[in-house]
């Protein structure tokens, strides 16, 4: 029998739809359905919030305000189609401004595909569970009444001796909690009181573990299994990673000089149940990062948002993340970034595996600062994971610098003492240093892009014969160790020196002005139409010094000038008569 044309028109419809639905959504969540029946799933929204504007803003404040308001405002508005569904079938979600997406546990495979038809919705993302890389333990090194090594390496004592130890800076860490109770945490800790002696967690403290991970053997799911609890209302922590980390950022108990900034006050979140986390509660803390909240979750106040965020966990692809939900992540350490919140990134511990074993989020990420480590000798770890980064297919260059993390000695909970190997512990160095910088120029705060050059321009490069990704190894920065190891003092030195640049930019209709190649190893040039005039173009070093002027005349439409030598990060001005375009270039050799 011949079936009709309409017929076959209409079957072939209904088939583009369903190819179209099924597109939307990613293969381990329809994996999820078709084994389970139920997924636990993001659904990530097609409008995301244009933050472009924060860059322009002159302060940490004034941008974390701005950022933190418009994500607030853009997801209350394009979220409501997809919350009247959920509404409506009486399904539990939680939604997310930070990133404009709304986390759906256990939806059931008729309300996914029901979601997936939506005009408004991107993608359906999976929330796999995810574990903290093994951290090994090594001998100690010196004796408790001593500088730690890496302290001493990195000439942070030398900065402390300048008079500045921190103070005034805030840095945050999600790790697997923190015991805030250690003598050298607890003094440190922004909710403590020490003329009262008394706490107030609110603002300070956000705990995004609700139950029990799954990655666990436990036969019964029990919450006393986890020795703080869940949803727990002051700083805990359940596995000692958290606490050692914290302790390398500002720990100081008199006697234990383990901290490379101990005046400055820390905030934590947990985002780990014994070692393992999902993709939720990572964007969680994140999330809270950007504006803490009281112990109720109310009353959301970005001023106090940290300046640094410690991130010494990865999400490796073996636990299910994947390219699917990568963009979750990103753009939370995207927007952070342009809150004027440093974010810091462990690159990993798969070193071992060779080139591109920098391959998890977050230390995969543009905007993440990703970190490798280094040995009391200043040589790179053996451990340390390696770029350039394919899982992506960017091929993005990392890490970005190296520090100390080899048998590094700092706080475990309970009061203790132990020595870590990790990339886990060279972040918080870098996170550290970040407080210093804060600490002597208090203008530097939200200035990301300011302080990750001032990092990297002032990094000692190591003695290492690694090559990857086509760097060689002679040539810095490369995929083994970025731009080398960091150098506190230096770093510091150079931030004192630093000074702020106009924050002017062109109007909405001022056509963009191609600036090429970037990065370059000769010559810099400059185009613009015909019909725009500049008046003067000016490049500029990491600490806001002119290292060049170029003035076109008035019929020019293009201009061209070679940098400064040797290889780094240089900023550019391109200036019209009430308009300014600023930008910056990489030069290589």
């Amino acid at each position: 029998m011949r079936i009709p044309t309409i017929l076959l028109l209409l079957l072939a419809a209904a088939t583009l739809r369903l190819s179209a639905q099924q597109a939307a959504i990613a293969p381990s969540v329809l994996d999820d359905l078709a084994r389970r029946g139920q997924a636990d799933c993001f659904v990530i929204l097609e409008a995301q919030a244009d933050l472009s504007a924060a860059r322009a803003l002159p302060d940490k404040v004034s941008r974390g305000r701005f950022v933190w308001e418009r994500l607030q405002a853009f997801a209350e508005k394009t979220q409501e189609p997809v919350r009247r569904l959920l509404e409506a079938e009486g399904a539990d979600y939680r939604p997310f401004f930070i990133v404009n997406a709304i986390f759906v546990p256990k939806a059931p495979a008729e309300l996914v595909w029901r979601l997936a038809q939506l005009p408004e919705v991107r993608r359906i993302a999976p929330n796999p569970a995810v574990r903290l890389e093994p951290v090994a333990e090594a001998p100690v090194l010196r004796g408790p009444e001593a500088i730690e090594w890496g302290i001493d390496l990195i000439d942070a004592e030398q900065v402390w001796a300048m008079g500045y130890r921190g103070q005034g800076a805030v840095v945050a860490g999600q790790d697997t909690g923190y015991d805030w109770l250690h003598p050298a945490l607890k003094a440190k800790y922004r909710g403590y009181n020490a003329q009262t002696d008394t706490a107030d967690h609110n603002y300070n403290w956000h705990d995004a573990i609700h139950e029990l991970n799954p990655l666990h053997s436990d036969s019964i799911p029990d919450p006393a299994l986890n020795p703080c609890g869940l949803d727990t209302l002051a700083p805990c922590d359940d596995h000692n990673h958290g606490t050692h980390t914290m302790g390398i950022m500002v720990g100081s108990d008199g006697d234990n000089e383990i901290g490379v900034a101990p005046d400055a006050r820390w905030i934590g979140c947990r985002n780990m149940e014994r070692g393992y986390g999902t993709p939720y509660t990572y964007l969680e803390c994140f999330e809270w990062f950007l504006a803490p909240t009281d112990l109720n979750g109310q009353n959301a106040d970005p001023d106090r948002a940290p300046h640094v965020i410690n991130n010494s966990w990865s999400c490796p692809p073996m636990e299910g993340c994947t390219p699917d939900n990568f963009y979750l992540l990103e753009t939370a350490v995207n927007n952070l970034d342009l809150a004027g919140i440093v974010v810091v990134v462990s690159a990993g511990n798969s070193g071992g595996a060779g080139c591109g074993s920098v391959n998890a989020p977050a230390a995969i990420f543009e905007k993440s600062f990703t970190v490798g480590a280094s040995d009391i000798n200043d040589r790179m770890a053996g451990f340390s994971s390696r770029g350039p980064v394919m899982v992506d297919s960017s091929f993005r260059r990392k890490p970005d610098v190296v520090a100390p993390g080899v048998g590094v000695r700092s706080s475990i909970r309970n009061g203790g003492y132990a020595t870590f190997s990790g990339t886990s512990m060279a972040g918080p160095h870098v996170a550290g240093v970040v407080a210093l910088m804060i600490s002597a120029r208090p203008e530097l705060a939200g200035h990301t892009d300011v302080i990750k050059d001032i990092l990297q321009q002032t990094a000692i490069p190591l003695d290492d014969s690694t090559s990857c990704g086509g760097i060689p190894f002679d040539s810095i920065p490369n995929n083994v160790q970025g731009y080398g190891r960091i150098d506190a003092l230096a770093a510091v030195q150079m931030a004192l020196s630093w000074q702020p640049t106009a924050t002017t930019t062109p109007p909405a209709d001022q056509p963009a002005i191609q600036v090429f190649p970037n990065p370059t190893d000769g010559p810099l040039y400059f185009l613009w139409p015909k019909e725009v005039r500049v008046q003067r173009i000016r490049i500029f070093d990491a600490t806001g010094r002119q290292v060049r002027l170029v003035l076109p005349g008035p019929d020019s439409h293009a201009a061209g000038l070679h940098l400064p030598k040797g290889t780094g990060m240089w900023f550019y001005t391109v200036e019209g008569r009430d308009w300014l375009q600023r930008g910056k270039v990489i030069q290589v050799h």
